[in-house]
């Protein structure tokens, strides 16, 4: 009795081992395969990302943002739609030529705290400087003046676009430089919309076929009704797209309607859950028509981006349209308000004029004092007299380069228009004996190229570098409060969807 007792204590105990080790390889079992399944996961999102050559990035660019007193950086986002023909883009509504076009480019400011963004619409009809920029045979172009934006993505004219000229172009227009880069394609979108499981839009009026094809001849079915509705695919894709029939028909309107589709886009993602898990069903329909440059290439790159966001309320997240007016069939800037709200990102300064970086409860004794590029270059131009011609067709230059030089002592004699409206840099011209006074007045205006002439006296031509606001030194001041109101109205992520959607 005693031996089976023994016994049966024996087998016992050896079935309870045998369980708990069952149950330990088991569970270890299953934490490999859920480790080799995420790493599988990962593995094929990677292999869904391209990645567009850094060589075409501009070796002149504005310097990378410092650190503020905690050691964060802010990050400048450069997002790029592109309507591109190749794959299954076609089917969907791409470019009816070959090449690519940038339909939407939208400047992400991700401020230092990582509690606030702003997202600024660059219109693709504005008058830009476009920069040099690297052609497929590795050759490179010819700066332009007063180009529209969008053409910096055609250049070179490839199905896949020229991302690092748009790169190089925003650069060159903001003065901040851009982190990273990502491009999505039409493809791209609509197999995101798809994937969250549609998006809470609003239209004020029904919109009609004919609408989103001015060339069809008649008004055609529905596609939208009034009022709220969720879309997804081709529907979102068709609702981002459409100009006409909604306020004046024009890409203004537009960006707003694209603004307003983001905010609802991230109240949908964030409603979800801001973790890897939610994020990587997205991220496997996204990043199949996603390009992004050398340093985002990773799908873990790319979660880790999306996770620094989580902690940002909707309300902090803004978008707004860079300061415009219309300037004939195309899109002009306007200074000096944007150039203050470039120089507020730059400062890292919210468009309420808080101070970002400093943190909330920083001292304001530790705040980061402004730094040398914020303030206005001292130039004591005391009896040195200067001509100044716009040699852009932007208006309202000469008045405002006057106004920079009178301010340092310099006698402006003429204002007029250049016989050339095609400068692309600033010009200081001088005659002979005049070089040490032209280069005062050329630190006014940096980047300018100095040229002696034949004629007495010194001339300033204006170009497109000065136009696009990267050419005076009189820079704007560090914003201590609220920005204009074109740059401070701004749209939330929190406002209602159906809240202004249309221009004009």
């Amino acid at each position: 009795m005693s031996a089976r007792r023994a016994g049966g204590r024996g087998t016992g105990s050896g079935r309870g081992r045998r369980i708990r080790r069952i149950a330990l390889w088991s569970t270890a079992g299953l934490a490999a395969l859920a480790v080799t399944a995420g790493g599988l996961v990962y593995y094929r999102l990677n292999g869904n990302l391209s990645t567009f050559d850094s060589s075409g990035i501009s070796k002149d660019r504005p310097d990378a943002a410092g650190a503020d007193a905690q050691g964060r950086v802010p990050v400048n986002l450069l997002l790029i739609g592109s309507d591109s023909r190749s794959g299954g883009n076609k089917d969907l509504g791409g470019g009816e030529e070959g090449g690519a076009r940038s339909d939407t480019a939208i400047l992400l400011h991700v401020y230092a705290d990582h509690k606030h963004a702003v997202g600024v619409s660059i219109p693709r009809d504005s008058l830009v400087a476009v920069p040099p920029c690297l052609l497929p045979n590795k050759s490179w172009t010819k700066p332009q003046a007063n180009a529209m934006f969008n053409s910096a993505f055609s250049v070179g004219d490839s199905e896949q676009g020229n991302p690092a000229c748009t790169q190089n172009t925003v650069e060159k227009l903001t003065g901040l430089r851009i982190d990273h880069t990502m491009v999505i394609n039409f493809q791209g979108f609509s197999d995101m919309t798809s994937a969250v499981g549609g998006v809470d839009v609003c239209l004020p009026k029904p919109v009609y076929e004919g609408d989103l094809n001015p060339n069809l001849g008649h008004r055609g079915k529905v596609l939208f009704n009034q009022g709220h509705q969720k879309i997804s695919g081709q529907a979102a894709l068709d609702y981002v797209r459409i100009r006409h029939g909604l306020g004046d028909g024009s890409d203004i309107g537009r960006t707003k309607r694209q603004q307003a589709f983001l905010s609802s886009l991230i109240k949908q993602v964030k409603a979800e859950g801001m973790n890897p898990v939610a994020l990587l069903p997205l991220a496997d329909a996204v990043t199949k028509s996603l390009t992004v440059d050398e340093g985002l290439g990773s799908a873990q790159k790319l979660v880790d981006f999306a996770m620094s966001l989580k902690d940002i309320d909707l309300h902090d997240i803004k978008f707004l349209t860079v300061p415009w007016r219309y300037q004939g069939e195309r899109v002009a800037l306007v200074h000096p308000d944007t150039d203050q709200l470039w120089a507020a990102l730059k400062a890292d300064r919210t468009l309420d004029g808080q101070d970002a970086s400093a943190g909330a409860s920083a001292p304001a004794a530790e705040s980061p004092s402004p730094g040398p590029t914020t303030a206005p270059v001292k130039v004591d131009g005391a009896g040195i007299r200067v001509s100044v011609y716009n040699g852009t067709d932007t208006s309202g230059l000469t008045s405002r380069a006057a106004e920079a030089l009178e301010g340092s002592g310099f006698t402006v004699t003429g204002r007029a228009n250049a016989s050339s409206r095609t400068h692309a840099t600033t010009l200081v011209e001088y005659g002979p004996g005049e070089k040490a006074k032209a280069e005062k007045v050329a630190e006014l205006f940096p980047g300018a190229t100095l040229q002696a002439g034949s004629h007495a006296g010194i001339a300033v031509t204006l170009g497109a570098d000065y136009a696009a606001g990267n050419g005076t030194t009189a820079a704007p001041p560090l914003p201590t409060g609220p920005l204009p109101t074109s740059v401070s109205q701004a749209r939330s992520a929190a406002d209602d969807v159906c809240s202004d959607l249309t221009y004009g």
